[in-house]
């Protein structure tokens, strides 16, 4: 399916402020669809054979349509995708005569063609680049009259705010240039509606729109009321009255602003309506967020609580490491002594990752940082006269907490293998290189010191380092292990992990 990127740059001559334009419509045209109970065709100049970069109005050789929108409020009367076709001028004379008089075409009799009555209206796009007018496109709007009935107070309120949004778009000024982002979910016409006139006074509510009010504390009726300073005295918090959030309200400016009052939160959509160069009012769409706003509280505290247990996690195996440590000080066993040392090391390890938890609010954490300790820390034990250069090359990237944890443990009992076997007694070069793709994750731990011996076996091995090693590699991140001598003397262990984390279960050791 082509974008409107690719169809604007293949198919049209307009330039990259043209499509912005565009861009900044499609994304809030929606609200015109609803507000119409028709669907929205937008359809812009196609290239002229020669290349030209501009075009007169009547040079126009034929239509391409680069996007379509339905309606959420009304059955569609285009059920297949309209997007890339190409009609020549003249095939549908209402965008003609729209593009050629730059100004609103509507028809007076429906159309058959389809099987269904279509009522046909063709809406000339200005855009507005600072001081510079330009023609850009035509918006077909098509409305499915099968179902038309007497439309009630509601239906006649969004009809009359449809062709007033119209208007602003034949003349350059919606969507408004200049305007703020809006929110990531912001408010819908079925959300809730309110019409305000030009002093602010609210003259039609929509029903869900005065429900919301009612949650934020409202007893009165809202039509017949100034919309900012009910708003105010509703969210009142003992401070006094904001007047650019009162006239904000009042429809003076296009933002959106969420309002709490009585454990309720209600998020607003200001719409102004400027036809003519004159603002005849404006529309509030409304939307009550409660029950999202007190489900992100819920996720916060939860978050914090995770957080705070990691936190503690780590302080308890420190503590832990602590106390390995005070008592391999007082062993005179060297045997003991250093399995004690090495326990000290796979508990700080783990410690690591939880400190690292302890400080982000999901479980992914950037690996690369954790690695760097555990290399500092391995090296740590070497005897001063021993002289060596670990380094990583590579970056681990950010990794899921289920696959970070044995990650480093196995980096830990790798390094340390590679520093008290391999490089004891004569020092050298540590490196950690790491590769990653989108699915896997490639480790090699190399040196340049002794190299495996002749019968070496990791099957067999009985150390316990070799066994936490294999066991977490493949039983518990359902990778493959493989050891070899490094070319140029010395050792090589690549791991090969996937990126997905196998389902949580009971451990084999």
């Amino acid at each position: 399916m082509p974008t409107l990127p690719d169809l604007v740059r293949r198919q049209t001559d307009l330039d990259q402020r043209d499509l912005e334009w565009l861009h900044a419509l499609v994304s809030d045209w929606q609200l015109l669809a609803d507000l119409s109970f028709a669907d929205l065709v937008l359809w812009v100049p196609q290239k002229r054979p020669d290349g030209a970069a501009s075009w007169p109005p009547k040079a126009v050789e034929g239509w391409v349509c680069v996007a379509q929108m339905r309606p959420t409020t009304g059955p569609t009367a285009y059920p297949d995708d309209l997007v890339g076709r190409i009609v020549r001028t003249g095939k549908r004379g209402l965008i003609d005569v729209a593009w050629r008089e730059r100004r609103i075409v509507r028809e007076g009799d429906p159309e058959w063609g389809s099987g269904i009555p279509v009522r046909e209206e063709s809406i000339p796009i200005l855009a507005r680049h600072g001081g510079e007018a330009k023609m850009i496109g035509v918006i077909q709007r098509s409305t499915n009259l099968s179902s038309a009935r007497t439309p009630s107070r509601l239906e006649l309120t969004y009809l009359q705010s449809a062709s007033d949004l119209a208007q602003m778009i034949a003349e350059g000024r919606f969507p408004v240039p200049g305007a703020e982002a809006n929110l990531i979910r912001s408010p819908r016409v079925g959300d809730g509606l309110l019409r305000v006139d030009r002093t602010g006074r609210v003259v039609y509510a929509s029903p869900n729109a005065l429900s919301a009010y009612r949650r934020l504390g409202l007893a009165t009726d809202l039509v017949g009321e100034h919309l900012g300073e009910t708003t105010a005295e509703l969210s009142e918090t003992g401070q006094p009255i904001d007047e650019s959030f009162i006239g904000m309200l009042s429809g003076k400016a296009h933002r959106e602003v969420e309002v709490e009052a009585h454990g309720a939160f209600v998020q607003l959509r200001m719409i102004p309506l400027i036809v003519a160069g004159e603002q005849i009012g404006s529309i509030a769409l409304i939307r009550d967020v409660t029950e999202l706003r007190w489900r992100d509280r819920e996720l916060l505290t939860k978050d914090a609580t995770i957080r705070e247990i990691h936190h503690r996690v780590k302080n308890n195996l420190q503590t832990v490491a602590a106390l390995l440590r005070l008592q391999a000080r007082r062993l005179r066993v060297p045997e003991g002594r250093e399995a004690l040392e090495e326990a000290v090391r796979r508990v700080g390890s783990i410690a690591i990752v939880h400190e690292t938890l302890s400080h982000t609010p999901d479980e992914l954490i950037d690996f690369d940082e954790i690695a760097d300790r555990v290399i500092a820390m391995s090296g740590e034990v070497m005897a001063l006269e021993i002289r060596v250069h670990p380094r990583r090359r590579g970056s681990f990237g950010v990794l899921p907490a289920a696959i970070a944890s044995p990650i480093a443990m196995i980096l830990t009992e790798l390094l340390q293998n590679a520093l008290q076997h391999g490089l004891a007694g004569r020092g050298g070069t540590l490196e950690v290189v790491v590769s990653r793709t989108e699915e896997r994750i490639s480790v090699e731990v190399s040196d340049d010191g002794v190299g495996l011996p002749p019968d070496f076996d990791p099957e067999s091995a009985d150390s316990l380092g070799l066994q936490i090693v294999r066991t977490l590699t493949e039983s518990e991140l359902g990778g493959s292990l493989k050891f070899g001598n490094r070319e140029g003397g010395g050792t090589s262990v690549v791991l090969d992990l996937p990126l997905e984390p196998r389902p949580a279960g009971p451990r084999p050791y």
